[in-house]
């Protein structure tokens, strides 16, 4: 994750192939839910493959501190948490220096 740049998103499904578990994209989520904050892991660049925050009250607010952070960083988000996932979305091949 620390190879996604400032201002681009990767989904919970691209980071679980990359590390090779293919189809535990819900088991990258619930590892990233599980870091402490503040952290270093760009954790707030992950988002669901729909181009939403996956919100939840199980989340404690830092649903609301992921689009405070993507916001700083340039990627518009709504109230509901939705974003332009495709103007935004990290393609790793293309990136290959990042």
């Amino acid at each position: 994750m620390a190879r996604i740049p400032h201002g681009r998103l990767a989904t919970y499904g691209q980071i679980a192939d990359l590390i090779g578990a293919f189809g535990c994209a819900r088991q990258v989520g619930w590892a990233l839910r599980r870091l402490k904050l503040p952290s270093s892991v760009p954790w707030h660049r992950v988002v669901n493959a729909q181009g939403r925050i996956s919100m939840s009250l199980s989340r404690e607010g830092s649903d609301w501190i992921q689009r405070d952070l993507l916001l700083v960083e340039g990627i518009p988000v709504d109230e509901e948490g939705c974003l332009p996932l495709r103007q935004f979305l990290w393609h790793p091949d293309a990136h290959a220096g990042d």
